[in-house]
C-alpha cells in the first residue's frame, strides 16, 4: 500500500515540475500594456485629442506590431514600425478627432506577434463639448434699434 502511495505521489510531482518547466521553455514575444483605456473626461471642441497607451515586450523575443486600426476614422494611431527587443518598451499614439462634438467610445485594434494577445483591443472614451457658438453681431454703438 505505501509503494501505491508513493507512486501515486510521485507521479503527481512529475506532472507539476513537467507542467512548470514548459512553461519557462515557452519562447516568443509577449505583450503588456501599462493600461488598456484612456479616459479623456471632459474635452473642448477642438482640443488636442492625442493619449498615449505604453506596453513592454515581457516575452524572450522581439515583438513586431505588424498593424494598429482605429474603429472609424476619427480615430488614427500611430505604432512603432521597428521590433520592440525582449524587456524594452514602447509606445501607440492614438489621435481622436475632437471637430466631432459628443460621446467618444472608440477603440484601437493592435495586430503582433505577440504569443499572449496576437490581437489586443485598447479602447478611448470621454465626451467632447459642442463647438461654441459664434452667435450674431451686438450693436453697442448707441443708435436705437429700428424694430
Amino acid at each position: 500500500m505505501k509503494k501505491v502511495i508513493l507512486s501515486f505521489l510521485l507521479a503527481l510531482v512529475s506532472i507539476g515540475f513537467s507542467n512548470a518547466i514548459s512553461a519557462q521553455i515557452e519562447t516568443g514575444a509577449k505583450i503588456e500594456f501599462k493600461k488598456e483605456t484612456h479616459d479623456y473626461g471632459t474635452v473642448k471642441f477642438g482640443e488636442n485629442g492625442d493619449c498615449t497607451f505604453e506596453f513592454k515586450n515581457t516575452g524572450n523575443e522581439p515583438l513586431i506590431i505588424s498593424n494598429a486600426k482605429g474603429s472609424c476614422g476619427c480615430t488614427v494611431p500611430d505604432w512603432p514600425k521597428e521590433p520592440i527587443a525582449p524587456g524594452e518598451t514602447g509606445k501607440i499614439t492614438v489621435h481622436y478627432d475632437t471637430q466631432r462634438a459628443g460621446a467618444i467610445n472608440k477603440s484601437v485594434t493592435i495586430n503582433s506577434n505577440a504569443i499572449n494577445e496576437p490581437i489586443k483591443v485598447v479602447r478611448i472614451k470621454g465626451n467632447v463639448l459642442p463647438q461654441p457658438e459664434t452667435g450674431a453681431p451686438v450693436n453697442n454703438s448707441g443708435a436705437p434699434n429700428n424694430n
